[in-house]
């Protein structure tokens, strides 16, 4: 594929290997809220999103109220996968919207709205979640997906829709049709990607060359695992997903993966990783200087 053209208009070479470290799942629970504010002030991550229907999303908004120049996004939500601790849809409860489960929630895995929800429902949950977030004063930087629940034909449309429509970027790769294939979607499928996100970039869409996450089922060793990480990244744009969280009774209790949750949240404030990433020659932006890109500021 050609360079990145967004690289370039933000002054990078197409060698350059430039990151976006993102906290993910800001405001599903009090520890993911506090992890990232520690984050923010120590500077190495960059950037995280809210989960709008969850628990701890009007603190996560106060927060970014007392501190705007935090870079927030919308991490757009349609699963609800732990086994107690649940929520669900903002914008309805019918059931014929195909959103909620047996138990009234969100379904807990994106194979299963994406068989079940309606397009348009979902459509109308992704714009009131967004909404939400404009509402309760956060300075919304982008929109990315929560499990990927979007990544599919019935609900890609309505995503990036979004994204053009209050001019945000939205987390999605410049993948060829070979790229696509990749990800295991079907030919068919994969031609209408790559077609598609080839006229999005012509349109001015920063898109992303890569997504990339640490893994949840590797607590140990969490900075050498995050160097090895850093030292793979090709060169492009790439949004690097961690999910910290500081230790608490309660994140312990919400899911298995609390060790590598807060094995994130002390890599991610170590100045070893932080000088680590500097000496690398990664380059670490934020979503705002896209969204900036994008509004031509």
């Amino acid at each position: 594929m050609r360079p990145n053209p967004t690289l370039k208009k933000l002054g990078f070479a197409p060698t350059d290997r430039v990151a976006i470290i993102h906290a993910d799942d800001i405001g599903m629970c009090q520890a993911g809220l506090a992890a990232f504010a520690d984050l923010i002030d120590f500077g190495l991550v960059s950037s995280g999103a809210v989960m709008v229907p969850c628990p701890w999303s009007l603190a996560a908004a106060a927060y970014c109220r007392a501190h705007p120049q935090a870079d927030v996004g919308v991490h757009l939500t349609l699963t609800s996968e732990w086994e107690t601790y649940r929520w669900g849809p903002i914008s309805t409860r019918d059931p014929s919207s195909g959103l909620l489960d047996g138990e009234g929630c969100f379904y807990r895995t994106s194979e299963d709205v994406q068989a079940h929800a309606d397009p348009a429902a979902v459509a109308v949950e992704l714009r009131a979640q967004l909404d939400r977030a404009l509402a309760a004063g956060i300075d919304v930087t982008h929109i990315d997906t929560h499990m990927g629940a979007v990544a599919h034909p019935k609900f890609i449309m309505g995503y990036v829709q979004l994204a053009m429509e209050r001019r945000l970027p939205p987390m999605l790769p410049r993948l060829d049709e070979a790229g696509w294939r990749a990800l295991n979607l079907d030919a068919e499928t994969a031609a209408f990607a790559a077609q598609l996100t080839a006229q999005l970039e012509d349109q001015g869409l920063p898109l992303l060359d890569q997504i990339t996450m640490l893994p949840l089922d590797q607590p140990n060793d969490r900075i050498a695992l995050a160097k090895r990480a850093f030292d793979s990244l090709p060169a492009g744009l790439t949004h690097f997903i961690i999910h910290p969280a500081a230790d608490t009774p309660e994140l312990r209790a919400i899911t298995p993966d609390a060790p590598s949750r807060i094995a994130d949240y002390r890599a991610f404030t170590s100045p070893e990783l932080r000088d680590y990433v500097r000496s690398v020659g990664i380059k670490v932006i934020g979503y705002r200087m896209l969204r900036d890109l994008m509004r031509g500021q």
